[in-house]
């Protein structure tokens, strides 16, 4: 396992993080107890929550799990939760304000059984609140000791770095973290999130790095799922749905991925978390997972980089084919410093 900064903050965490959205949902308490430690043991040590995961229900697992292993185990865990969306049917149950932030995080830290958490972020922006009501809020509970770090998610390049810019004119805090959906299939984040966020100084938490499964290796072009996947559950589900994602461009990457992995003797899956890891500016790559065996098998990318050219394969197979103003060709030329 690699260890990096959170941002520019000095919290090293592992370059793989373990998300637990599954937690009280397709990972029982058991289950998700023995994906905890698993992942500690194979050197892992930022864990990632949320109020809203299974409507609390994730926090309290990870809560019983911290108050059944000894404190020399919990104290290796960079632990991080989100707040801002509903957990209450009322007009303040939700959003950035300091009455829904605050009453958020408490209910997290008692969920959690701790009193502090390291990495505290919003889960997506509120056009509602006032930006300097949010900062304000979230340097208190630095301040407070209630958190150590705070970051962000979901955020696009100009809300970024309005936050940003409100916490420096604050003179308060500022975000470390960036927590954005990022992998081979969406690359999107690229043309602006991406740059906003390195030259704010956040690191980048890429969610949903297989690209909702896709990029497991487990479909195949032509043939609809089915059987115990996501997928297969609910073909229509989300973002990820199979006539949404399935698209001529996602099998390409699909089958350049695959010759990448035969190459290099490993799995599909395992190539596509390497490549997203070794982006520039992200600091660990979150793998949500229902069973031991598919976190012990995503964990093989931990110390997995790609080469120059099994990584420029992919970045051909996934461009997005920017052709025009400002992101293609003439933009990028107008935006070097080439004498050519």
């Amino acid at each position: 396992m690699d260890y990096r900064t959170l941002g520019r903050s000095g919290c090293a965490v592992s370059n793989l993080c373990l998300g637990t959205m599954t937690f009280g949902a397709e990972s029982d308490v058991a289950t998700s107890h023995q994906l905890l430690d698993t992942f500690l043991e194979a050197g892992g040590t930022l864990v990632d929550t949320a109020d809203v995961y299974s409507a609390g229900v994730s926090e309290e697992i990870i809560g019983s799990w911290f108050g059944a292993r000894p404190r020399d185990v919990t104290d290796r865990v960079v632990l991080a939760t989100k707040g801002r969306f509903g957990m209450a049917d009322e007009p303040n149950g939700l959003g950035l304000s300091r009455r829904h932030l605050t009453r958020a995080l408490d209910d997290s830290l008692r969920r959690l059984g701790v009193d502090r958490v390291d990495l505290y972020q919003v889960h997506a922006y509120d056009p509602w609140t006032p930006l300097e009501e949010t900062v304000r809020t979230l340097d208190d509970f630095v301040r407070s000791g209630k958190i150590s770090y705070w970051g962000l998610s979901n955020f696009t390049g100009w809300q970024l770095t309005k936050i940003v810019d409100t916490a420096v004119a604050l003179g308060a805090s500022r975000p470390v973290t960036l927590q954005p959906q990022y992998s081979l299939i969406v690359r999107e984040i690229e043309w602006e999130i991406v740059p906003a966020a390195q030259d704010a100084g956040l690191g980048l938490l890429p969610w949903s790095p297989l690209g909702g499964g896709y990029l497991s290796g487990k479909y195949r072009r032509d043939e609809r799922p089915t059987g115990d996947t996501r997928l297969g559950e609910n073909p229509a589900r989300g973002m990820e749905a199979w006539d949404r994602r399935g698209t001529d461009r996602t099998w390409r990457i699909i089958d350049a991925l695959t010759a990448v992995a035969d190459r290099r003797g490993v799995s599909v899956a395992a190539a596509a978390l390497a490549w997203v890891t070794d982006r520039p500016g992200v600091t660990s790559t979150i793998l949500g997972a229902r069973t031991v065996a598919q976190l012990e098998a995503n964990l093989a990318a931990a110390d997995l980089h790609l080469d120059a050219d099994d990584t420029a394969a992919l970045d051909a197979a996934s461009d997005l084919g920017a052709t025009d103003y400002p992101y293609g060709e003439m933009g990028q030329g107008q935006r070097s410093r080439s004498l050519g």
